[in-house]
C-alpha cells in the first residue's frame, strides 16, 4: 500500500478518469514556438512530468487571441487550426504515461504590456490600470467581448480536435476573465458589467458555447482567485457565490487559487510562506459545491498534500513549482522515496526569468527548460574513479550526476556534514525549505552506491592521486570578502556566515555591512534576537538584484523591527565602539555606534584550495563558488552541466 493512499487513489473529473489526485497546474514556461505551436522542447518538458507520475497536467497559459492576448514571446496558442498537429503530439506524449492533459485558455487583459503586443494599447473590461503594470488599458467594446467569447470557444475546439482531454478557463490572477468577475476592475455599464450576473455573463457564454461545440462530456475546469487580497476586490464570500453559479453553468471542476498581480506574493509565494497557508479558501469553496475542487496551496511535500486531502480541504492537489524542481515528485512519493524529492525553495528564480523574457529555469533543477538538451546521460563511467572535493550543493549535484553516469565517485567534505553553504543559508528566519532541500540532496547522495562519502576529511593531492581518478571536480566554495580598511582584525568584527553558523558571538548594537540578500536576512535574524541593527549599503538602495517579490516580503518583516538603513555609505574603518563610513555623494565622514560589526559583503573564489589540484591533475573542473561567486542556482547548474559533459568525447 502506498504511503499516501488518498493522493494516489484514482478519481474522476466529470466522466474523465484520472489515475491519482496529483495535478500539475498551469505555469508559464515560454518554451513553445513563436507562432504558438507546441515545440519539441515543451513536449519533452510536459512528457517528463507525465512520466514522473502526475495524474493531470494543465498546460501553461495558452493564448486564445494573437492580437491583444499575448503573455510571453513563446507561449502556447490555440488560435489557428495549424497548431493542431503539434498539440496532438503533445497530447500523445503525455498520454503514453496514462496522464491526462487539459489546455488552459487564457487572455492576460490588462496584465500584459504594449511591448508584447507590438506597441498597441492593452485591453481590459474597463480603462483602469493595474498598479503593477502601470499601463492604462482601452476598454473593450461589447462587440469585442463577444468576439473574444468566440475565440475561447474556438480554442476549446482546437484543443479537443488535437486529442486534449479537457480545458481550463483561466479566470484567476487578475487576467481578463478575472477582471470581468471583479468589481475592482469591472466598471462596465453594458451587459458584461454592473450586476453579479452581468459580470459573470462572459463566463456563462464561454462555458455554454464550449459545451455546445465540444459536447457535454468534454470536461471544463475554471480557475478562480478565491480572494484577490486587495481592498475592494473579490473576497471568499464573493467567490463562494461565483463557484456555486459556475457549477450551475455545468462546469466539471473548479481550481482554487488566489491573488492578482497587485497581490503577487499570494499567487507565486516566496519561500517564507508556509505550505497550506491559504487552505481555508479551497476548503470553503469545497463545502459549497458538489463538483471536484482542485487547489494550489504552496505544496512542496506529499506529506502536506495528503493531509489536505485527509481534512477535506480539496479533492485534487495542485503541485506546481514542486514539479518544476523535481519532475519525479509524484513517482518518488508513490514509491516511498519522498525523502529524495528535490524540493522547491521558493526563490522565484523561475518567475524572474519569465519576467525578463527568458524561458523557465529553476535554482534546484538545472534541467528545467532544457529537458531535450539534457535528454540522455552518457553512461560511460565504467566504474572509473572521479574525485569531487566539497560537499555543498554544487559538489553534491556533480557527484550524483557522475554516479548516475556510472563513475565511482569519492566525495570529500572537510566538515562533519554535507551541505556546504546550505547549512548557513537555512539559519535566517523562515528558511525551512532550504533545510528540507539540504536533507533531500544528502539523502540522494547517500542512497547512491556509486558515491563514497568522506566526511571530516580534507582532500589532499596525495589522497586523490591514490584514487587514480579520471577527473577531479573542485567544489570547495569561496572565502568571505573582507574590505581592506582599518579595524577588520578587531574581535568585534565577525563574518555573517560565522555568526549564522553559531561560531561568532554578537553583542549589543550591531552594524551589518552590506545590504544584499545575505545582509538583509542576517539583519532580520539579529533584530529578531533583540539587537538594535544598522544596515550600511554602498549602493543607492538595499536589495539590488534581489527578486522584487522576495525583497518586498523580506523588507515588510524586517521593517517591523525598525532598523536603521544607511544607503550610499561605504565602510572606511571600524573600532571597538563603532564604525566610520564615507558618504558616496558628498564625501563626508560620519561615525556609527556599534558594539559588533557583521560583514555581509559576499564571497570570492578561494584559489588556494583549487590551485594545487589544477596543477596536479590534467582533468579538473572547478565549479560553483570555487570558480565564481553565485547562488544555489549557479552552483547546482555548474555542478550538473560540467558533470554531464565530462569525458563525453
Amino acid at each position: 500500500m502506498t504511503v499516501f493512499p488518498k493522493l494516489f487513489q484514482s478519481g474522476r473529473i466529470g466522466k474523465l478518469a484520472l489515475k491519482n489526485h496529483v495535478v500539475m497546474p498551469a505555469m508559464g514556461v515560454s518554451l513553445a514556438r513563436t507562432n504558438g505551436e507546441a515545440s519539441d522542447d515543451i513536449i519533452r518538458y510536459y512528457a517528463e512530468r507525465a512520466r514522473g507520475g502526475v495524474g493531470l497536467i494543465i498546460t501553461e497559459v495558452t493564448r486564445i487571441d494573437d492580437k491583444y492576448g499575448v503573455a510571453t514571446y513563446k507561449q502556447l496558442a490555440v488560435t489557428d487550426p495549424k497548431q493542431i498537429p503539434q498539440l496532438q503530439r503533445l497530447a500523445d506524449a503525455v498520454h503514453k504515461y496514462d496522464t491526462k492533459i487539459f489546455v488552459q485558455l487564457h487572455h492576460p487583459g490588462r496584465e500584459t504590456t504594449a511591448q508584447l503586443i507590438n506597441g498597441q494599447q492593452i485591453v481590459a473590461p474597463s480603462a483602469i490600470a493595474d498598479k503593477t503594470v502601470k499601463e492604462v488599458p482601452r476598454a473593450l467594446t461589447t462587440d469585442e467581448v463577444q468576439a473574444l467569447i468566440k475565440a475561447y470557444i474556438k480554442g476549446a475546439v482546437i484543443a479537443k480536435t488535437a486529442g486534449i482531454d479537457g480545458i481550463e478557463i483561466h479566470a484567476a490572477h487578475g487576467y481578463l476573465i478575472n477582471e470581468f468577475l471583479s468589481p475592482y476592475s469591472n466598471h462596465r455599464t453594458d451587459r458584461y458589467g454592473g450586476s453579479f450576473h452581468n459580470r459573470l455573463r462572459i463566463l456563462q457564454e464561454i462555458i455554454t458555447g464550449i459545451k455546445y461545440m465540444c459536447g457535454a462530456d468534454f470536461p471544463i475546469s475554471v480557475r478562480i482567485s478565491a480572494d484577490e487580497f486587495v481592498a475592494g476586490g473579490l473576497k471568499i464570500a464573493d467567490s463562494v457565490k461565483i463557484a456555486r453559479t459556475l457549477e450551475s453553468y455545468g462546469i466539471d471542476a473548479i481550481n482554487v487559487s488566489s491573488g492578482i498581480y497587485e497581490s503577487a506574493p499570494t499567487i507565486v509565494e516566496p519561500g517564507s510562506y508556509a505550505q497550506g497557508w491559504k487552505q481555508n479558501l479551497a476548503k470553503t469553496i469545497k463545502a459549497n459545491v458538489k463538483i471536484p475542487v482542485i487547489a494550489v496551496n504552496n505544496i512542496k511535500t506529499p506529506e502536506v498534500a495528503e493531509q489536505l486531502l485527509d481534512t477535506a480541504v480539496c479533492d485534487y492537489i495542485g503541485v506546481a513549482r514542486a514539479t518544476l524542481a523535481d519532475p519525479d515528485w509524484a513517482r518518488k512519493a508513490e514509491t516511498g522515496h519522498s525523502d529524495q524529492i528535490t524540493t522547491c525553495i521558493g526563490c522565484l528564480l523561475c518567475f524572474g526569468a519569465l519576467q525578463a523574457g527568458q524561458h523557465i529555469i529553476c535554482a534546484v533543477n538545472p534541467r528545467l527548460g532544457r529537458e531535450r538538451e539534457f535528454a540522455c546521460l552518457n553512461k560511460n563511467g565504467a566504474q572509473r574513479s572521479v574525485a569531487v572535493i566539497g560537499g555543498g550543493p554544487g559538489g553534491m549535484t556533480a557527484a550524483k550526476t557522475l554516479a548516475e553516469r556510472g563513475f565511482k565517485v569519492a566525495l570529500f567534505e572537510q566538515r562533519k556534514v554535507l551541505g556546504g553553504t546550505l547549512n548557513i543559508a537555512d539559519k535566517t528566519p523562515l528558511k525551512d525549505k532550504i533545510t528540507l532541500l539540504d536533507h533531500q540532496l544528502i539523502n540522494q547522495v547517500e542512497a547512491n552506491s556509486n558515491i563514497d562519502i568522506h566526511l571530516n576529511e580534507k582532500a589532499t593531492v596525495e589522497k586523490v592521486q591514490a584514487l587514480k581518478p579520471a577527473g577531479v571536480f573542485i567544489a570547495s566554495g569561496a572565502k568571505p570578502i573582507v574590505p581592506q580598511v582599518p579595524g577588520m582584525a578587531g574581535k568585534n568584527v565577525v563574518i555573517a556566515g560565522a555568526y549564522l553558523a553559531g561560531k561568532a558571538p554578537v553583542t549589543g548594537k550591531v552594524a551589518v555591512i552590506g545590504g544584499s540578500m545575505t545582509g538583509l536576512e542576517t539583519a532580520e535574524k539579529l533584530a529578531s534576537e533583540g539587537h538594535e541593527v544598522t544596515i550600511v549599503e554602498m549602493q543607492a538602495k538595499v536589495g539590488v538584484g534581489v527578486n522584487a517579490t522576495i525583497l518586498i516580503d523580506l523588507m515588510q518583516r524586517l521593517n517591523k523591527y525598525q532598523p536603521t538603513i544607511l544607503t550610499g555609505k561605504r565602510l572606511v574603518g571600524a573600532g571597538e565602539h563603532g564604525i566610520k563610513v564615507l558618504d558616496m555623494i558628498n564625501h563626508g565622514m560620519s561615525d556609527i555606534a556599534a558594539d559588533t560589526v557583521v560583514l555581509a559583503l559576499g564571497v570570492t573564489p578561494d584559489t588556494s584550495v583549487s590551485a594545487p589540484f589544477t596543477e596536479a591533475f590534467e582533468q579538473t573542473k572547478v565549479i560553483g563558488d570555487a570558480q565564481a561567486s553565485g547562488r544555489i542556482a549557479e552552483a547546482m547548474r555548474d555542478g550538473y552541466t560540467k558533470a554531464y559533459v565530462f569525458d563525453n568525447d
